[in-house]
């Protein structure tokens, strides 16, 4: 008998199911917009790496990396990062991480969730942003009883980091200070990042509360110089108690490696460390030597990131250049990484989709998605703003520049005579 109820079908696994339905009925590739992870390869260079270093017989290569730090891997991902060298500031740590997914859900226990007593875990709140991939309120709320607060994005905001919406998301959940407030800037599926006045006012507002501060920043790789790392602006606040999460996935091809780093507040990071210590043993060790390798040619490893940056952002141009012209209109630009987020029309394809029977039964943002993916094969990934707006995220982890893919595109979005 199982002992965790199902809880319907995961929202990846739905989309799965209606490629498959759309290849089956129409004998065509799906115009796949739906992927989130990166498309292509690590560099060349550090794929020669990662080879030597996994024939190396050294010992250390091949045992428990735990949180030891091979080859200066993780102090020079944060400076690649987070723009701030970890040795000048004393009171801040670093340490390596098999991938921030992981290193998240362990977040509430480092911040004390389960102590010091039943009633303490009824009363610990974790602040986080929806629409969002939302493993830090998956483990908060459902795996570990926190209580949630959920602080929306909002299209009319630009799905940015708005105070007031803070304020007033615990003011309505009358929660005066939260344990945790954790954030994903640039964010999934808003692809946007932060300003420093962004982060001094919530820094601000944490130092008031008390509250931990965590930033996961997978895409801070992928960024341009308009968004902030956390890790730039809270190095100079020495009272805060904060983190932020990096990894090798999007910024280099590399999502097989389960590898990253977190800087943060050194009592932080210790905490962290503790209950890490009890959970996993660290990445594969010979990998981050690699990494660590990798790195020491400083000028080789920005021109690959400039390179992949440059990639997504021929892609991402002419993506959303081509939905725009189609009529759909976006929530939010695109500062970061490979997705866009559109806000959901009331009608596509003639199709109202409140008063249409195939439709009304659903919410908007999965009606929407459905019908365009069975009636175009276009797929997307539908999402509800934290308000409750319609959204749907497409994403450029394909070829979107190939001729046959864009042939077909275009196709398909003169059909969709969106209306608002």
């Amino acid at each position: 008998m199982r002992r965790i109820p199902a809880a319907g079908i995961n929202l990846f696994q739905l989309i799965y199911v209606l490629i498959r339905e759309y290849e089956s009925k129409s004998g065509q590739k799906a115009l796949n917009l739906s992927l989130g992870n990166p498309d292509g390869l690590p560099p060349a260079g550090l794929l020669r790496l990662q080879g030597r270093f996994a024939a190396d017989p050294r010992f250390e290569l091949h045992t428990y990396a735990e949180d030891n730090d091979l080859g200066g891997f993780a102090p020079a991902m944060v400076e690649l990062h987070g723009r701030i060298r970890v040795g000048e500031h004393p009171h801040l740590r670093c340490v390596p991480i098999p991938g921030i997914k992981t290193a998240g859900a362990l977040i509430p226990l480092a911040c004390g969730l389960h102590l010091p007593d039943k009633a303490r875990r009824r009363s610990f709140r974790v602040v986080s942003n929806l629409p969002a991939y939302d493993v830090i309120g998956t483990w908060s709320e459902a795996y570990l009883g926190a209580e949630r607060v959920v602080w929306p994005l909002a299209p009319e905001d630009g799905m940015r980091l708005s105070l007031p919406s803070l304020k007033a998301a615990l003011f309505s959940a009358k929660v005066d200070r939260p344990d945790l407030v954790y954030v994903i800037r640039p964010g999934n599926p808003a692809a946007v990042g932060a300003t420093a006045a962004e982060w001094e006012g919530l820094i601000g507002f944490c130092l008031d509360s008390g509250a931990r501060l965590v930033n996961d920043a997978a895409y801070a790789g992928l960024t341009e110089d308009g968004s902030v790392p956390l890790a730039a602006v809270a190095k100079d606040h020495a009272g805060l108690e904060w983190a932020e999460l990096y990894s090798v996935s999007k910024s280099f091809n590399d999502p097989g490696a389960r590898l990253g780093a977190m800087v943060g507040s050194k009592d932080f990071i210790e905490d962290f460390v503790l209950v890490k210590g009890n959970t996993e043993s660290g990445p594969v060790p010979h990998v981050m030597a690699a990494y660590g390798e990798y790195f020491k040619d400083g000028a080789a490893v920005r021109a690959d990131l400039a390179a992949l940056r440059g990639l997504y952002s021929r892609r991402l141009e002419y993506v959303i250049s081509r939905l725009t012209a189609a009529g759909l209109v976006q929530a939010c630009p695109t500062e970061a990484g490979f997705f866009t987020l559109w806000r959901v029309p009331k009608r596509v394809l003639g199709i109202d989709l409140e008063t249409d029977p195939r439709t009304r039964e659903m919410p908007a943002h999965e009606a929407f998605n459905r019908l365009v993916i069975s009636e175009t094969g276009l797929v997307g990934v539908h999402f509800r703003g934290g308000g409750g707006e319609p959204l749907v995220r497409y994403a450029v982890c394909a070829d979107v520049l190939a001729p046959d893919f864009q042939r077909r595109l275009e196709a398909a979005l003169e059909r969709l005579k969106p209306a608002y």
